[in-house]
């Protein structure tokens, strides 16, 4: 076999291993449910609707979270149909191994090591900001190189986030011992935050102002497009679902309920937030860090800011809980095949949890968001998921053509084949080029050091490749 080939050698996919992987069932498509929208609504709908309506589309920022959900339920239709197909750890990296071949799996499985591990950090470090408020309510202060990254603004010498590394290893601990435990602390955790968005909205309701929705779109078009594709992002976050898909009771069944349940809920808070926010407080005014607890203010309800703030706290919590679950299964499948060395694939015979997986990674996590400043942590989140949508999105193409797949009874298939993947990918494609340059500097970069690691370890170690070169020495 020529190298070429063996660089885009297969994962096999046998539908007999699907429930040996050691990994226990146990999820259902409430627990699915919730670990979506527990990842995709964080701090970020306290945040990201006034910014949108005040920077871009004006009242008719509800609209750009439509136009964004729509975008991004076509990737999410074709993540239903492969986790459904093939409900094996590791999402798209699994996926795209089995369709593409090992070395894309590999660049891709790299590429959401980086969205997850980033992803922990940068939510850790806001979470740490919003505890800081909390806390200074009470009267309560840690010193600022207790709190902040070295290199973050009015931080001089050396700089440690002891709040973002301790919730990091917290919920490590939390991972550790049991999903069950784990998704039902999520599953509390996703209700209390839904409660909490239902306050706002149910309190601010009665002060919206017909005249504040006038003009609608102040900046036409061009406006609400860019205000969706900044919605977008918003969104990140419900492919760590699939993820799960090994460890869920009825994979055919409960995936795509999981994956597509958990959009259509997110979608409708925020446009809800959206709605309400604009109609309480002129557009213009809503370019602010905080612009819920502005709009309260305005409306004099203060009293329910810190309910808010806690709701913050709360969001970004099941943000954490959801993206280092994902993470940790990640590395899991990648060491499974070979790829990584077999500590991330050990599983607690008690557990069955891959723990060291969960510490080494938790740990790294940690570090990251106590040491580096978060507008360097976050720049990698963005371009390793849309990558993930864009090759899950054409890998669905070549999911239908696969001799062995075509034989598994999938009980999801993704509507208007093949015209609704083949436009998912093109969109993503756009999204991805649209990035910025330093963005894709740092990409560039982690792409280098993963390519480094492949051939310096991965190849010699895959298990595949391992199985061919058997066969070929019997040949």
């Amino acid at each position: 076999m020529k190298a070429s080939q063996r660089l885009l050698v297969k994962k096999s996919v046998n539908p007999a291993n699907f429930n040996k992987g050691g990994l226990e069932k146990t999820l259902s498509a409430f627990s699915l449910t919730m670990m979506g929208v527990g990842a995709i609504v964080g701090s970020g709908i306290f945040i990201t609707p006034g910014i949108i309506a005040a920077k871009y589309a004006g009242p008719a920022a509800m609209l750009s979270f439509v136009i964004a959900a729509v975008v991004c339920s076509l990737a999410a239709l074709c993540y239903a149909e492969f986790s459904s197909t093939i409900p094996l750890a590791g999402s798209a990296y699994t996926y795209v191994y089995t369709v593409f071949g090992e070395f894309l799996a590999w660049i891709l499985g790299w590429s959401l090591i980086s969205e997850y591990l980033f992803a922990v950090s940068s939510v850790a470090v806001s979470w740490s900001s919003y505890f800081q408020n909390l806390m200074s309510g009470f009267g309560l202060k840690l010193p600022t190189f207790l709190t902040a990254a070295a290199g973050t603004a009015g931080v001089s010498g050396a700089g440690f986030n002891l709040i973002a590394f301790v919730v990091v290893l917290t919920v490590s601990l939390l991972l550790v011992g049991g999903l069950q435990e784990s998704t039902r602390v999520n599953s509390i955790m996703v209700i209390v935050k839904i409660l909490v968005i239902v306050l706002f909205i149910g309190v601010a309701i009665f002060f919206v102002k017909p005249a504040n929705y006038h003009p609608f779109m102040p900046h036409g078009v061009s406006g609400l497009v860019k205000g969706a594709s900044l919605a977008f992002y918003a969104y990140i976050g419900f492919d760590a679902v699939s993820t799960a898909s090994e460890e869920v009771k009825n994979p055919k069944r409960n995936m795509p309920i999981g994956i597509v349940g958990s959009l259509v809920v997110a979608s409708i808070l925020y446009v809800a937030m959206a709605a309400v926010l604009v109609g309480v407080v002129h557009y213009s005014k809503l370019n602010v860090g905080d612009p819920v607890a502005y709009a309260l203010a305005v409306i004099h309800q203060n009293w329910a800011a810190g309910i808010v703030s806690l709701g913050a706290v709360v969001g970004m919590t099941t943000v954490l809980i959801v993206m280092l679950y994902g993470g940790t299964r990640l590395l899991f499948a990648i060491s499974r095949d070979g790829l990584l060395p077999k500590v991330f694939r050990t599983v607690s015979p008690h557990t069955k949890v891959p723990v060291k997986s969960t510490w080494i990674f938790g740990i790294i996590a940690s570090v990251f968001a106590a040491v580096i400043p978060l507008d360097k942590i976050a720049e990698l989140v963005n371009i390793g998921t849309l990558f993930a949508f864009a090759m899950v999105s054409i890998g669905v193409v070549f999911l239908r053509r696969h001799e062995t797949l075509q034989q598994i009874n999938s009980s999801f298939k993704v509507p208007f084949y093949p015209v609704l993947p083949v436009v998912s990918f093109l969109a993503c494609v756009y999204l991805i080029l649209n990035l910025q340059a330093f963005t894709w500097h740092m990409f560039g970069i982690w792409l280098v050091i993963g390519i480094v690691i492949y051939f310096a370890y991965s190849y010699r170690h895959s298990r595949i490749r391992a199985g061919l070169r058997a066969k070929e020495s019997k040949s």
